[in-house]
């Protein structure tokens, strides 16, 4: 089976990101990254396409460039991969759909709602497939727990609390490349935290639970003084099926690192998932018992063994979970079905949740309708 040709926009030096994309996208060989617009600086984007060992003519100075170029090659690219602050991402993921290029983008799927809903409009219009690196989706025993959840094995889902907190925005003066952006509404656009991690921890409960928040009361704020995006935000949810939930992100809760998790409580179980130890699920049953579930295990669904790579008591973790949506993406860009994989429906709900959780927020309104 040949290799798909990606493209990578941004990912330029001094990128967390645009690493992680590259391993995880060719971790099982399906994928091979061949050419990229790595910087709005040509002279970096050339140093990163030298680092990462590409032709150098196919390090190209700009999206237009890339997509222009590429398209007239025999061997042009299947997809492209943005990993670019939000503000870049409608842009580019518009100019490669109009293309024919399909497209593997970061969260959130743009910088604003209306960018999200037209660039919906366009997804809906172009044959070449759309994606989102909503990346804890991918953890085999995540898998799991939407699987079991899915089958009843919990009864009527009653409770959801998800959380996601982090510290490294606690101090004033963040002063490295990543933090930048992030506080920048002309990069990040409508939201700050909410943006970057309080919509992973929002896919993460639909995703597991299979339900659908439609109301919400939202509280955000910027805790550390100066800043105009929040820094630390809490949410109280209603689900579809009358459920109640709560949301909290954070990322100036000195001492956390990536300490997303969620539990959900049904009739007749609980479960429990840390991203931080993710190769175990616990679950609560109804006769006061604990059964701890291990990636690997035997008599796991389909989806968490489909998703696991090596035998039980050999961890696996973000990388693996990162490279399990790009195998699903590379099935979807074969014309295969791939139902786990995040797409735009995902994203606009992400965008909205943002920006009105915002405005609910800054205006002081209680508990609000939220429809997509």
């Amino acid at each position: 089976m040949a290799r798909l040709r990606m493209g990578l926009i941004g990912g330029g030096p001094g990128s967390f990101i645009g690493a992680v994309h590259r391993i995880a996208a060719e971790l099982d060989r399906e994928i091979e990254l061949v050419a990229g617009a790595f910087s709005s600086d040509a002279a970096r984007s050339r140093q990163a396409g030298a680092d990462y060992a590409i032709d150098p003519a196919r390090a190209y100075p700009d999206v237009a460039t890339m997509i222009a170029a590429e398209t007239q090659r025999d061997d042009g690219l299947h997809f492209v991969t943005i990993a670019t602050p939000n503000h870049h991402h409608f842009e580019a993921a518009s100019a490669a759909l109009d293309a024919g290029i399909a497209v593997m983008s970061d969260k959130p799927a743009t910088a604003t709602l209306a960018e999200a809903q037209q660039l919906a409009q366009i997804v809906g219009d172009s044959a070449a497939p759309y994606a989102l690196t909503y990346t804890y989706s991918g953890y085999p025993m995540v898998r799991e727990a939407r699987a079991r959840i899915a089958a009843g094995d919990m009864g009527r889902v009653r409770k959801v609390v998800v959380e996601y907190p982090q510290g490294w925005l606690s101090a004033a003066g963040a002063d490295n490349k990543q933090a930048a952006w992030r506080l920048d509404p002309g990069k990040a656009g409508e939201g700050g935290c909410i943006a970057d991690i309080g919509v992973h921890a929002f896919h993460l409960a639909e995703f597991v639970t299979g339900l659908r928040v439609d109301r919400l009361l939202a509280d955000l704020g910027s805790v550390v003084e100066g800043r105009a995006l929040d820094d630390d935000c809490q949410l109280l949810l209603r689900f579809d099926n009358g459920a109640r939930g709560a949301l909290l992100a954070s990322q100036i809760a000195f001492g956390e690192r990536n300490g997303l998790r969620i539990r959900v409580y049904g009739e007749s179980g609980g479960m429990d998932w840390r991203q931080e130890a993710p190769n175990r699920l616990t679950w609560h049953r109804a006769d006061g018992s604990t059964l701890l579930i291990e990636r690997g295990d035997a008599g796991l669904s389909a989806d968490a063994m489909a998703a696991s790579r090596i035998p039980s008591g050999h961890p696996e973790g973000y990388l693996e979970a990162f490279a399990n949506l790009y195998r699903d993406f590379a099935r979807r860009v074969r014309g295969e079905p791939a139902p786990l994989l995040p797409g735009i429906a995902d994203g606009v709900r992400g965008m909205a949740l943002i920006h009105h959780a915002v405005a609910a927020s800054r205006d002081g309104r209680g508990w609000f309708d939220f429809s997509v």
